[in-house]
């Protein structure tokens, strides 16, 4: 009589090993994939204060294209913002007047702003009770918020600034809600090579303060 066990066969183990492969394989190429995507295409970031508005508000959330500007070498460890080497772009591209971009803060580069291109290499730029003036002649932007009346103070940059000539490889940037924003005006140029991208559109919003979804937003084009 021949004896049963509920012990696997070896072709059981050995498929339940190449499945185990198969699984591991899947969850790593997807990751590749996702770090491959986030490094070189498209990379998602939230909007956390109100420096521009209305364009942007406190718990937007939007997709920044990684190329428009040029191929960034990837040397960050993914999520730790822990950098290996300088910053490598090939085929670097200035960004044009009115774009939003995502970039490093020049006093710190561990943090990402997002502001919007004033001034690019070779503009005369100056702020004169508020008003942007480039070469000369008034700049109409509509995307500008005013909140405040322009400041008697002569040591504020806010109101009044420049004039100043923004250098080769940086551009100008300021936020849209122009009296409540830390930009060029206060920090300086942005260096083109530490830019991340430009906005493209908002996939998700939520107000924090009052605990709802914003879906009048979702799908929003930047511009």
């Amino acid at each position: 009589m021949t004896n049963k066990t509920d012990a696997p066969t070896e072709g059981t183990k050995v498929q339940e090993k190449s499945l185990t492969r198969e699984y591991t394989e899947a969850i790593l190429i997807a990751l590749l994939l996702a770090l491959l995507i986030r490094t070189f295409i498209v990379q998602a970031f939230k909007i956390p204060s109100g420096s521009m508005e209305t364009t942007l508000l406190i718990g937007d959330h939007i997709l920044v294209s990684k190329f428009p500007y040029g191929t960034h070498i990837p040397n960050e460890i993914p999520f730790l913002n822990i950098k290996l080497f300088d910053d490598i772009v090939f085929f670097t591209k200035v960004p044009e007047r009115g774009d939003i971009i995502v970039f490093k803060f020049p006093k710190d580069e561990t943090r990402d702003f997002i502001k919007r291109v004033i001034g690019v290499p070779g503009d005369l730029l100056e702020v004169r009770r508020q008003k942007v003036y480039i070469n000369g002649k008034p700049y109409e932007d509509v995307h500008a918020r005013h909140t405040e009346a322009p400041s008697d103070s002569p040591f504020v940059p806010r109101d009044d600034f420049g004039p100043i000539l923004v250098p080769d490889g940086h551009v100008f940037a300021m936020g849209d809600n122009r009296e409540n924003s830390q930009d060029s005006r206060y920090w300086g140029y942005v260096n083109v090579k530490k830019i991340r991208g430009k906005a493209l559109m908002i996939y998700w919003s939520w107000n924090q303060i009052e605990s709802w979804v914003r879906f009048e937003r979702f799908g929003k084009i930047l511009e």
